[in-house]
C-alpha cells in the first residue's frame, strides 16, 4: 500500500529534523523515538539523503534492529569506496606531479585530509579538482590516461566518468558506485543569478606539481560556505554540508575567519552560518555571526532567521517554483531572475539536457519530461513533488520486507 504524499511529506520533515538533533547535539542514551514503520522506512530515506547514515552509525544510540542493519551496511559501502577513491586520489597526484600540474583536491577529499573524518565517515559522490585555467585541458588528459571520459560541461565545471560505468540504483551509498570526477578552474556560484566568485582567495599561489591543500583553514570554510549558500539557493541543502562547517569551525581561531573577508563583502555567508549555530550549539563564534549580520542584505538576513533545514532541502517534498527568490539584492536582480524562470536560457536548458542523460532515477519519470510551459501550468494548479525526493523514499520503502499494508 503505498502512502499519501501529505504522510511521505509530513514524515520526511519529522523525522530530518530529529535525525539532526541526533547527529548534531551527539547526545548518548536519547530516547529512541515512538516512530511507525513507515516513519522509519522515511528516516531511512533522510539520512541517504542527507549523507549522515555512517555518522550515525557511530552517534546513534538507537537499537531497533533493522534501523541499526541500515546504518551498519551503509558505513560498509562508505568504507569500502573511500579506500578507492582514496586510491584513485593518489594515482591522480602521481600523474600530476609528472606532468608538473597542481590541482587541488576540494571540500570532501580536504576535509579527509585535515583528519577531520575517518574512512567510513562520510560518503563522497565524486572527486572534486581545481585547476588553473591554463592547465585544464592537460588536466583532462591525465584523467583520461587514467580511464576517465568528458560526461558533460556546465559553467561551474567539466564532470568526467569512468569509461564503461553503469550505475548502481540502491538507496544511499553503494560501493560500486563509479567515482565521477569534477574539474573547476573557478569556484563561484550563482545566488541565484549573479556569479559569486571566491577563486581568487581559495586557490594557492606558486603551488608545486601534485595535489596540495587549500593555503588556510579559512579559505576551505570560504569554500564551504559558498557552496552551502549555493545549495540552500536552491533548495538542495545536506545536513552533512552543515556537519563539514561545524567540525572545521571547532579548529579555527578567531584569525582563521579572516580570510572570509579576503575578497568582496562574504554577504551570502551569514544563512549557512545561522542553520550551523541553530543546530550544533556554540560551533560558530558570535562575533562572526555579528560581523555577517551586517555584510547581509535585509531581506535575506530575515530570510535566515527563520530557515530549518527540512525546509531548504530534498526533505522538503515539494518543488519550489521559485527557489532562491530572496537572494537577489536588488529589484532588477529579482527581475532577472523571473524572466529566466518564465523564459530558460539556452544554457539552463542544455544543463537539463545533461542532467537528463546522465542521472538514472530521472528517467522514465514524465513530469522531468514535460515542456516548461507545462510544468509551469503544473506547478500554478498543483503542488509538484520532488523527483529526488521521490526516487529515494521509493528506495526506503523497498528496502528489506516489504511495508505491512
Amino acid at each position: 500500500m503505498t502512502p499519501s504524499l501529505k504522510l511521505v511529506r509530513r514524515g520526511l520533515r519529522d523525522t530530518t529534523e530529529t535525525l539532526a538533533s541526533e547527529l548534531a547535539r551527539a547526545l548518548p542514551g536519547t530516547d529512541m523515538p515512538a516512530w511507525s514503520e513507515l516513519e522509519w522506512r522515511l528516516a531511512m530515506a533522510a539520512a541517504a539523503a542527507h549523507g549522515i547514515s555512517p555518522l550515525l552509525c557511530r552517534f546513534s544510540t538507537w537499537q531497533r534492529p533493522a534501523w541499526r542493519r541500515f546504518l551498519v551496511e551503509q558505513r560498509g559501502h562508505v568504507e569500502q569506496r573511500h579506500e578507492r577513491i582514496a586510491d584513485l586520489l593518489r594515482r591522480i597526484d602521481a600523474g600530476a606531479r609528472a606532468n608538473g600540474l597542481p590541482l587541488m583536491a576540494l571540500k570532501g577529499s580536504a576535509l579527509h585530509a585535515l583528519g577531520l573524518y575517518a574512512a567510513g565517515d562520510r560518503p563522497m559522490a565524486d572527486i572534486d579538482l581545481l585547476v588553473d585555467e591554463a592547465h585544464a585541458d592537460a588536466a583532462a588528459d591525465l584523467l583520461g590516461s587514467l580511464g576517465y571520459e568528458a560526461s558533460f560541461t556546465q559553467w561551474k565545471h567539466r564532470v568526467f566518468k569512468p569509461r564503461d560505468a553503469a550505475p548502481v540504483m540502491a538507496l544511499g551509498e553503494h560501493r560500486d558506485t563509479p567515482v565521477n570526477i569534477e574539474l573547476h578552474t573557478h569556484i563561484h556560484e550563482r545566488l541565484p543569478v549573479a556569479t559569486v566568485d571566491i577563486t581568487a582567495q581559495v586557490r594557492t599561489a606558486d603551488a608545486t606539481p601534485g595535489i596540495h591543500a587549500y593555503p588556510s583553514l579559512g579559505a576551505l570554510m570560504s569554500h564551504l560556505l559558498l557552496h552551502a549558500a549555493g545549495n540552500i539557493c536552491g533548495r538542495s541543502l545536506r545536513l552533512i554540508h552543515l556537519n563539514d562547517i561545524a567540525l572545521l569551525a571547532t579548529r579555527m581561531t578567531p584569525a582563521d575567519w579572516q580570510p572570509l573577508w579576503a575578497g568582496e563583502t562574504p554577504w551570502w555567508a551569514l544563512p549557512p552560518l545561522r542553520l550551523v549555530a541553530r543546530y550544533y550549539r556554540g560551533a560558530v563564534p558570535p562575533s562572526v555571526l555579528e560581523r555577517l549580520e551586517r555584510d547581509c542584505p535585509p531581506l535575506l538576513r530575515a530570510f535566515a532567521r527563520y530557515q530549518t533545514l527540512s525546509s531548504l532541502s530534498c526533505s522538503n517534498l515539494w518543488l519550489n517554483a521559485l527557489p532562491g527568490l530572496e537572494w537577489s539584492r536588488s529589484p532588477r536582480e529579482a527581475l532577472r531572475y523571473l524572466r529566466n524562470r518564465l523564459r530558460p536560457t539556452e544554457e539552463s536548458v542544455q544543463e537539463r539536457k545533461d542532467m537528463l542523460r546522465t542521472q538514472a532515477w530521472l528517467q522514465d519519470q514524465p513530469w522531468v519530461t514535460l515542456g516548461h510551459r507545462r510544468r509551469l501550468l503544473t506547478w500554478l494548479t498543483r503542488p509538484v513533488p520532488r523527483m529526488d525526493t521521490l526516487y529515494v523514499v521509493r528506495k526506503a520503502l523497498e528496502h528489506g520486507a516489504p511495508l505491512p499494508g
